[in-house]
């Protein structure tokens, strides 16, 4: 038998109560092993002395029995037998629970099939119970009532889950929990399981058996770390910096390391041969700058999968120690039979936090009889393809549901989040078992873009599933590098049919030292439709407004004081409340979904009032949204008309801000700003005794008045004696570290890293100059680039075997300044993305800037839905540069990896 340790702790021991006389008095147990020298024994007796039957005693037919004394017997070398007895020290004790589960007082909820319980606790677990006789009613488990049930177990110590499931039987077997609650009857702890659940083949998800948390419990819900998606998270939790790594038992062992940990994203591709496939199981070792050596990181199969199959793709999420820099990576398996043979074709191994990824072609054997013999293979990154994926920061992320009936959820659960540097895009939450309900918050490791400080969050529910509500209480974000703090509250149903608004989208502002982050308005949208033959449309209408705050997320143009909205030369208002304020608008996305008899449209412009701001922002359009008009696009970015007001800025005022460094000075400087559009006056920076400036090691800060001089590239200082102060004898030198100067308008910020001494001089002339080192562009500043751009997608579909598709294909590119959306690409009276061929697309969008990414999908659809995509190719025909976007990949259910969407990076 499997060696539980030096002392066992509790046994059990029951029966099945089958037979005629299934009665049993059990009066003690005794086990005994070998010795590991096998030179004598060891005798546990564990005490009994109760009855094991239905009709006796407590009516029960299991016990949990703990050790009362120990006898061993021993050979000593001498050959005489040495006895030794003694009592168990501190054995464990025997608790009575009372267990009061209350049924639902709601229809149907009573059950009449057998109820089963299992009762965990730190302390090990009571097994699973029958629960028979109520102490308190004699018809148990009916609508709307508690019943009590006591049970004799070994002492769990803190509970923390329980598990109930009933076996179906009887006429009325559906059995809606409402909660569980247990007393330890010697100490009087209690806890409470908030349930709230159906155990029902008809209803909800169908399931019988289910777990369910103690309210307070905090720590890990997802399967009691039984599977390595959950070690993945656990070893990057913030409660393993409270662990001593050197007394982690069990399977965690394999996931921990002395030294910073960080997460890899790994991709393996299996060749396509007969015999590629292996179940061993793999490995890989990272191998950095220094000599700095990962452990073995096991790649332990996702799911119910037991091996690599031939062409296959599959991803793993693991967690290894920071090498640095990486320069090699060791790929392996344990399998050392001829059998185990295993052929690798792609390694790709992505590092989130340093924004870089590597891809090999290995086409290499991992065997005994093949290749070079050898189960496992060092690559070199110097024969790697390397893609900058950007970088990504961990974020520990807290989710709290609501302690209110039916607060939990089955919906899928969608975020975004906001911040000063951008926005990340949608994701979804892994709920896992037991995530998201009612009453418990929820633990997730988030890789998060660099956004931060946060300003706002949207959480999106699909309302899909057996409970498609779900009450949002509150969201914690802390940063996993600096702990840093953001918090979002809500405290209100995302439901369309609960609660006040009626949503399944919400926006929470970001919370940061009890500061509210942004600011709360209300939008009034006014459409008009032009006035051209055929200008209305039937069709659903759909904005999304993006300002320097991010963007409003979908608003659908519903309810209009028109009867009949959008006709041709139509104006219709809508209003939007609640809203965290944009800040200042640049663009508008708008479109419609081609439903209706009439669809075409043809929008002359939009308008966006901020009622906060008491501000109006125009978007122009003067377009057809129509697919059989104009260039046949129903999406259009258009750009805010406001904007051209900033161009024509005359006069601003400048923020200066001087870091003297370990020299300092009594005299004047004068400065000059030189830009790329024109020069500013001299500015005087006066020294005085009442007004000390530039003393050592403290920063200074000014303002003033000039012309707008347009993106600066360099300024000029000059150090002078102050008015009527002759030149003194020995020379003064002025350390100066550093400069930034700040645009207030735009709030563009330039930075001139000095580190120079200026010496005092008595004329002009001897200025020194020094350029702009870095520019952080506002987001004022960007939007006056935002114009209409042409696109051209060059879309090459792969050579193999079905390699084309028939579904209906979409593509979103993504920019420096922003994105395009979700585009379909279609073509009229064209076949499209056949094997071997290459499809040309145009599409128009505000100039997107520096293209980072292009995401493909394709809806499935057709009886040839699976895509090979060699590559994509996007030029800006404004300027002609091409990106191109190296795939090679499938886009099909069956094969590969089974995705139909992939994202692709710049090839480098």
């Amino acid at each position: 038998m499997e060696d539980v340790g030096e002392v066992i702790e509790k046994i059990r021991i029951g029966h099945d109560n089958a037979g005629m006389n299934a009665g049993w008095h059990c009066d003690h147990v005794d086990i005994r092993r070998l010795l590991p020298d096998k030179d004598g024994s060891e005798t546990v007796t564990f005490a009994c002395d109760r009855w094991l039957a239905t009709s006796e005693d407590d009516k029960k037919t299991i016990r949990e029995l703990v050790p009362f004394d120990m006898f061993t017997e021993k050979v000593m070398k001498d050959g005489s037998l040495r006895q030794i007895y003694k009592e168990i020290e501190e054995p464990l004790d025997i608790v009575l629970y009372s267990v009061q589960i209350f049924t639902g007082n709601i229809p149907g909820a009573g059950t009449d099939a057998k109820v089963f319980i299992t009762i965990y606790g730190d302390l090990g677990d009571t097994g699973e119970r029958y629960l028979g006789k109520s102490e308190n009613r004699t018809n148990k488990f009916e609508k709307g009532t508690a019943d009590t049930f006591i049970i004799e177990a070994a002492d769990l110590g803190v509970i923390y889950k329980i598990k109930l499931r009933h076996d179906n039987s009887k006429w009325y077997a559906d059995w809606y929990v409402e909660k569980v609650e247990i007393w330890n009857d010697t100490n009087e702890d209690e806890f409470l399981f908030l349930c709230g659940r159906w155990l029902s083949l008809k209803k909800e998800d169908g399931r019988l058996e289910r777990l369910f948390y103690e309210k307070e419990y905090e720590g890990d819900r997802s399967s009691n770390c039984s599977s390595p998606a959950d070690f993945w998270e656990m070893t990057l939790s913030s409660k393993m910096s409270e662990i001593d790594i050197d007394t982690v038992t069990g399977p965690l062992v394999n996931y921990v390391q002395e030294g910073p940990l960080i997460p890899y994203h790994v991709t393996i591709t299996t060749g396509e041969q007969k015999d590629a496939a292996t179940e061993s199981r793999a490995f890989i070792i990272i191998i950095g700058e220094d000599d700095e050596v990962s452990n073995r990181i096991w790649l332990d199969y996702p799911g119910t999968k037991k091996g690599f199959t031939s062409g296959s793709v599959e991803k793993f999420y693991v967690v290894g120690l920071d090498v640095g820099v990486i320069k090699k990576i060791e790929l392996g398996h344990d399998g050392a039979s001829p059998e185990s043979c295993w052929l690798v074709e792609e390694l790709c191994v992505a590092v989130p936090t340093k924004g870089s990824m590597y891809t090999l072609r290995c086409n290499c054997w991992l065997a005994k009889d093949r290749g070079d013999g050898l189960t496992s293979s060092v690559f070199d990154l110097l024969d790697a393809m390397f893609v900058n994926i950007g970088v990504k920061i961990m974020y520990e992320m807290t989710v709290w549901t609501g302690d209110i009936v039916g607060g939990g959820t089955d919906s899928n659960i969608f975020m975004t989040l906001y911040g000063v540097n951008g926005s990340t895009e949608e994701v979804q939450l892994d709920k896992k078992k037991a995530r998201f309900e009612r009453g418990q918050n929820d633990t997730f490791i988030m890789e998060i873009d660099d956004i931060a400080p946060f300003t706002k969050m949207r959480m999106r529910l699909d309302g899909l599933g057996n409970r498609p509500e779900w009450f949002l209480e509150k969201v914690l974000l802390k940063n996993m590098d600096n702990g840093d703090l953001t918090m979002f509250y809500y405290d209100e149903w995302l439901s369309e049919r609960k609660g006040e608004k009626k949503t399944l989208v919400c926006e929470m502002c970001a919370v940061i030292d009890e500061e509210e982050m942004m600011e709360w308005t209300s939008y009034t949208v006014t459409v008009k439709t032009s006035n051209v033959f055929g200008a209305g449309t039937d069709a659903n209408v759909f904005i999304i407004i993006f300002g320097e705050n991010g963007d409003s997320g979908t608003l659908p143009l519903k309810r209009s004081k028109n009867f009949n909205k959008f006709e041709r030369n139509g104006t219709d208002t809508f209003t939007f409340t609640d809203m965290l304020s944009l800040g200042h608008l640049c663009k508008l996305r708008v479109w419609h979904d081609n439903k209706g008899l009439f669809s075409g449209w043809h929008l002359n412009y939009v308008d966006v009032r901020d009622n906060s701001r008491d501000e109006t922002f125009r978007f122009p359009c003067e377009r057809w949204l129509s697919k059989s008009e104009d260039d046949r696009q129903t999406v259009r970015d258009l750009r805010c008309a406001n904007n051209e007001i900033l161009e024509e800025m005359e006069e601003t005022t400048y923020e200066i801000v001087i870091e003297t460094g370990d020299s300092d000075t009594r005299e004047n400087a004068w400065i000059v700003l030189e830009g790329r559009k024109d020069r500013s006056k001299e500015f005087l920076i006066e020294n005085s005794p009442r007004h000390r400036v530039f003393r050592k090691g403290t920063t200074d800060k000014f303002e003033f008045d000039s012309i707008y001089v347009g993106d600066i590239a360099a300024l000029c200082l000059w150090h002078m004696p102050r008015e009527g102060q002759r030149m003194p004898p020995r020379e003064i030198l002025w350390h100066v570290k550093t400069i930034t100067i700040t645009e207030l308008e735009f709030n563009n910020v330039y930075f001139f890293n000095c580190d120079y001494k200026i010496p005092l001089k008595k004329k002009k002339k001897y200025f020194k100059v020094f350029e702009v080192t870095k520019v952080t562009e506002s987001f004022a500043s960007k939007i006056q680039s935002l114009v209409p751009v042409k696109y051209e997608i060059i879309i090459t579909t792969g050579y193999e075997p079905g390699a084309g598709t028939d579904a209906n294909v979409m593509i979103t590119i993504f920019g420096a300044n922003g994105d395009t959306g979700k585009r379909e690409l279609t073509r009229r009276l064209r076949n499209l993305f056949e094997r071997g061929r290459t499809d040309r697309f145009f599409l128009e969008t505000l100039d997107l800037g520096e293209l980072r990414k292009v995401r493909l999908e394709h809806d499935g659809k057709g009886p040839s839905s699976g895509w090979l995509v060699e590559r994509v190719e996007v030029t800006n025909t404004s300027n002609g540069v091409a990106t191109i976007f190296a795939c090679g990949k499938w886009l099909d259910p069956k094969k590969g990896d089974g995705l139909t969407w992939r994202d692709l990076f710049p090839s480098v």
